[in-house]
C-alpha cells in the first residue's frame, strides 16, 4: 500500500521525542551526540554548529550501527543519545526514525533544524546566508 511522504514523516515523528533547539543545545553540552546531516554545500551556505559531528545523510546508518565495520567511535552502543539536525527539521526526523530502526531508540532530532537553531541565537559559525 502506497503512502505519501507526509504520512511517512508523521509516522517517523510519532516515534520521536523531538527537541526544541535550546533543549538540544543543553543536551549536547551534557554529552549527547549532535549530528549534522546536511550536505557540505548546504553547511557552507547556511553555517555550522560548533562541535556538531558531521555525518552526511547517505552514510548515517552505517556510521551509527554499533555492529557496522564503518561505525564511528561515538557509536558505542544502542543507548547513545543522538540528536540529528538538518536544515529545517524534516530530513532529520526521517533519519532519527531510521536510527530507531537500528535499535538506537534514544535518537531524536531538532524541531526546525539548523534554521531554528540559528534563529534561537545558539552558537553557529560561517555561512553565506548570515
Amino acid at each position: 500500500m502506497a503512502r505519501t511522504i507526509d504520512q511517512i514523516l508523521a509516522d517517523a515523528r510519532d516515534r520521536l521525542e523531538r527537541l526544541e533547539p535550546d533543549k538540544a543545545h543543553a543536551e549536547a553540552r551534557e554529552g549527547a551526540v549532535l549530528v549534522d546531516i546536511r550536505p557540505a554545500a548546504q553547511r557552507a551556505r547556511e553555517g555550522e554548529i560548533p562541535g556538531a559531528l558531521i555525518v552526511e545523510r547517505n552514510v548515517l546508518e552505517w556510521r551509527f550501527d554499533p555492529a557496522s565495520d564503518a561505525r564511528l567511535p561515538e557509536a558505542t552502543g544502542h543507548d547513545v543519545r543522538v540528536i540529528v539536525v538538518c536544515s529545517e527539521g524534516y530530513t532529520s526526523s526521517l533519519a532519527a526514525a531510521s536510527l530507531h530502526d537500528l535499535g538506537l531508540t534514544r535518537a531524536t532530532d531538532v524541531v526546525g533544524g539548523f534554521r531554528a537553531w540559528r534563529a534561537a541565537g545558539l552558537p553557529t559559525t560561517g555561512g553565506a546566508d548570515g
